[in-house]
């Protein structure tokens, strides 16, 4: 078999890796909650002051802070931008979006991550719906990794869903098993999440790299090629099983509220733990096994997975299944990633482009990237604005 198909693959899978990294920050996130009764669906929308400020400049005097001032001031802005971006229908009637008392309209809440602010509205359908189709437009337009978080309310329970650029509509079958509903929608959500949050699919990408290759001394950074495809595959299957046990463990502890760590923190880690990662492909950093590594900085990853479930704030007991669907999820996701990566690198591992190119230059691009999500995360700054923070 010629040597260029192969290692064409390989170069293009990373240039489309690498190159979806673009925007690869800490997510926006905005939490929406919908309570249906009868023929009205009462409305809570949270969305952070930051985003709205990068939508509508709500810093009037650009001195890098929004002040309550600025936002009152520009309040019916706020309300028209937010009102525009989501509609909602019954059984395929338009159900108009209705403002509570607008002197009480603004409130500031605040999540893991800062202050957002509420709006409080009601959709009024003719008629008690069984159908509610929902569409979620907000800051899809400047920021393809917004997501709309959402929490759907209604007397047989709740149910959880995530809107994102590529799945802005949903429809709502109500009156039906809303906990076994919310399973299968957080299984989607989970594999969802690995194909959207790029900084856990790098980290993943950095421990695969070298998963086909074997130093040839202790400490040595000179790579060699596996010489069988038993080995590559255990390695995966370590480093992939110790990820999982430990981003399950704090993923758990997170979403249950045993454990709470700030947002700024968790993301600024996990940014430095795919620096790390990616790193060692280059210098051994990492005296020890890259299992225990991954288990070490998956229980990191694991707290940012958690930012998706916490703030939605469903009750304990549905809880759990939501997490057991979310975590079925991302581990269908790596392993997705696994399937479709490992054979072309185990087929390419003896080529020097593999080493010089994937290896090497992929490693080098990778820990770039996280350097700047690093600072940018850590000190809340955008050294490109292009790139987002």
């Amino acid at each position: 078999m010629s040597r260029r198909p192969i290692v064409a693959a390989m170069v293009i899978l990373l240039i489309v890796l690498t190159a979806s990294t673009a925007r690869a920050h800490k997510p926006s996130d905005a939490y929406l909650t919908l309570e249906t009764s009868r023929a009205r669906v009462a409305v809570r929308w949270d969305i952070a002051i930051r985003d709205l400020d990068d939508a509508l400049h709500l810093d009037g005097n650009a001195d890098g802070h929004v002040t309550w001032g600025e936002v009152v001031e520009r309040k019916p802005d706020v309300i028209e931008y937010a009102t525009s971006r989501l509609s909602i229908r019954g059984d395929g009637q338009p159900c108009p979006l209705v403002l509570e008392d607008t002197s009480r309209l603004l409130a500031t809440v605040r999540h893991s991550d800062g202050a957002y602010l509420a709006l409080a509205m009601r959709a009024e359908c003719g008629a008690s719906p069984r159908v509610l189709d929902v569409g979620y437009r907000l800051l899809f337009d400047i920021d393809p990794l917004h997501r709309g978080l959402v929490r759907l309310v209604t007397p047989k329970g709740q149910r959880t869903f995530i809107f994102t650029p590529n799945a802005n509509e949903q429809r709502f079958e109500l009156g039906t098993n809303e906990q076994a509903t919310s399973f299968f929608v957080a299984v989607k959500d989970g594999m969802r999440h690995i194909g959207e949050g790029v900084d856990h699919l790098l980290f993943l990408l950095a421990l695969l790299l070298p998963a086909v290759l074997v130093r040839s001394s202790a400490g040595s950074p000179k790579w060699l090629a596996v010489t069988g495809w038993r080995p590559a595959v255990f390695d995966v299957l370590r480093i992939v099983t110790a990820f999982t046990i430990a981003h399950s463990l704090t993923l758990s502890l997170a979403a249950l509220d045993i454990v709470r760590l700030p947002s700024r923190v968790v993301e600024s880690a996990i940014a430095l733990s795919v620096v790390i990662a990616a790193l060692n492909n280059l210098v051994p950093v990492l005296k020890s096994d890259r299992w225990i590594a991954a288990f070490s900085l998956g229980l990191l990853h694991g707290f940012g997975f958690s930012a998706v479930l916490v703030d939605l704030g469903l009750p304990k007991t549905q809880l759990v299944g939501v997490l057991f669907g979310f975590n079925v999820g991302v581990e269908i996701g790596q392993a997705a990633v696994v399937a479709v990566f490992l054979p072309l690198a185990y087929a390419a591992r003896r080529f020097p482009t593999y080493r010089r190119v994937a290896l090497t230059g992929g490693s080098i691009a990778i820990t770039a990237l996280a350097t700047v999500w690093l600072m940018e995360r850590a000190f809340d700054i955008r050294i490109f604005p292009g790139l987002g923070a």
